[in-house]
């Protein structure tokens, strides 16, 4: 069976950390891997999901099946974190899914079953796992220009120029903010202008929000999200706790549809629960619990909200630290699009050579693209990675 079998090639980020871990010397630096650390180099668990395990564990008396569409009440409550009173309950259609990943290959799927051989538009760049998921799944990719290299900021004149060709029945692919790899994301006018476009030309929008909190705030990282929601005909949402609940083992995802009408949306769901059943039949559901729990408390979710606002800060004070030490060392204002991004990732303009040069003479570890993980940063040793970078040329 097995014969003619040939490997598939590696994850170039997964391959990335199975480097670094192999790596003996002492002093290197992880900026690939998209993880949040604290000062100490610990992706720590969140006090609020300790406190809502404890809970768990106390009251949950079983362990039984919940039915494919998971924990509905979770589900809910994530609909209300990340669309509010944006969109009518009435027309959409929810699942829990197993990650972000889970909720971009249930909603993919869905678009293929009910638009075999639809298109969907990716930024140049995004995140390598929309593509590979989308072929998987049997969608046509084309991409859209996104980020301009020389000012560090999203290029909306050529992704508009780009998308003009998009047309009814295409999804395009949208990072809901903290646009990973760039960094960079849209402003309010341009929300406003993308979705006049989505309801000019009938494409549909599928908006990946992985990074909720980490950008500018929690209501202010959907702002765009939800100007959009409450004017769009149809949308499809794929949304993960994995970063800021900090449950990435845990397969924490929600995926969410918006549906034309009320009866699509029961449609939608019944298919989404088809999905379900002949993949994993029913999502885990440890995560989705402690999150109902989290968003369903008051206390607990007053001290959720105060964490993730620490996390936000740091990485905005590290952004800060990094684009200073770098104006430094190279004498240039270059680097200082970094202090203006957000969320975990920022791109710096890297050949194959320099980041090969990063990695094998001062071990500072970013992916091949020039992605680097601000959240992976040591406050103590940012001269350091600064230094590195001016090195090797950047």
């Amino acid at each position: 069976m097995f014969a003619n079998l040939q490997p598939s090639p590696a994850d170039p980020i997964l391959q990335l950390a199975a480097d670094f871990r192999a790596d003996p010397r002492e002093r290197k630096i992880d900026l690939g891997v998209g993880v949040y650390r604290n000062d100490a180099g610990l992706t720590v668990i969140p006090k609020a999901v300790k406190r809502a395990e404890a809970r768990l564990l106390e009251t949950q008396e079983t362990k039984t099946y919940l039915g494919l569409l998971g924990d509905v009440a979770f589900s809910a409550a994530m609909i209300d974190l990340v669309l509010g009173d944006a969109a009518p309950v009435e027309r959409l259609a929810s699942i829990q899914t197993p990650g972000g990943s889970g909720a971009l290959w249930m909603l993919m799927s869905l678009a293929a079953s009910a638009a075999p051989g639809a298109t969907i538009w990716l930024s140049s760049p995004t995140w390598p796992n929309h593509r590979a998921i989308a072929e998987g799944v049997g969608l046509k990719t084309r991409d859209y220009a996104y980020f301009d290299t020389s000012t560090g900021a999203v290029d909306f004149e050529r992704m508009a120029a780009d998308l003009k060709a998009a047309k009814s029945g295409d999804m395009v692919l949208i990072h809901g903010c903290c646009h990973n790899p760039t960094g960079a994301n849209f402003s309010a006018a341009e929300w406003a202008a993308l979705t006049e476009m989505a309801l000019a030309q009938g494409f549909t929008p599928l908006v990946d929000i992985a990074y909720q909190g980490f950008g500018d705030g929690l209501a202010e990282d959907t702002s765009g999200l939800r100007h959009m929601a409450a004017r769009a005909p149809e949308m499809l949402i794929a949304a993960s706790c994995s970063k800021n609940f900090a449950l990435y083992r845990e397969r924490t995802g929600c995926a969410v549809v918006l549906a034309e009408t009320p009866a699509a949306a029961r449609a939608v769901e019944a298919n989404l629960k088809t999905l379900m059943r002949i993949s994993i039949s029913m999502p885990p559901d440890h995560g989705a619990a402690v999150v109902r729990t989290i968003l369903a408390d008051p206390a607990l979710r007053a001290e959720w909200e105060s964490e993730i606002a620490a996390m936000r800060g740091r990485m905005l004070t590290l952004r800060a630290a990094l684009a200073e030490s770098l104006r430094a060392r190279t004498n240039s204002d270059r680097f200082d699009f970094i202090a203006r991004h957000r969320g975990m990732f920022s791109l710096v303009d890297a050949t194959p050579a320099q980041v090969k040069a990063l990695r094998e003479d001062h071990g500072v570890y970013i992916i091949g693209d020039g992605r680097m993980n601000v959240a992976g940063l040591n406050e103590s040793r940012i001269d350091e990675v600064a230094d590195a970078f001016a090195a090797v040329g950047l």
